[in-house]
């Protein structure tokens, strides 16, 4: 089993549950990151009722620390609602895998705005 994807897929689950409304679409996106990596619904049906701790998320590389915290982002995006409970709950992750909080005001506001290559530019040079 892939312990990468499994803890990126459950700290997406508790970050669509953190503003108490899991939409439709955070639930979709969530299933499409567990089909393209060949997780089983089943998995992830149990991640949902069970999410895990979070633990340190700290042994990953630097392209795996942007990927969690990128899907992170397009999550909240998902619904076209941004909670601020969604925000602080970023902003933890963010911390624990390295990054300065500051980052996540940084996806927040130029999300839609640049081309991902440049955001992951920008995160890695100036936030990691």
């Amino acid at each position: 089993m892939d312990i990468v994807t499994r803890k990126q897929l459950n700290i997406l689950i508790e970050l669509a549950e953190a503003d108490k409304h899991f939409a439709k679409i955070e639930r979709e996106m969530i299933f499409k990151i567990a089909k393209e990596r060949n997780f089983s619904e089943e998995i992830v049906n149990n991640l949902i009722k069970n999410p895990e701790p979070i633990d340190s998320l700290g042994a990953l590389s630097s392209d795996q620390k942007f990927d969690y915290l990128l899907s992170a982002i397009e999550l909240v995006f998902a619904d076209h609602n941004v909670f601020e409970s969604e925000i602080i709950f970023c902003k933890s992750i963010a911390i624990k895998l390295g990054f300065k909080k500051g980052i996540i005001d940084y996806f927040v506001n130029n999300y839609s705005k640049m081309p991902i290559g440049e955001l992951k530019q920008t995160a890695l040079k100036d936030y990691l």
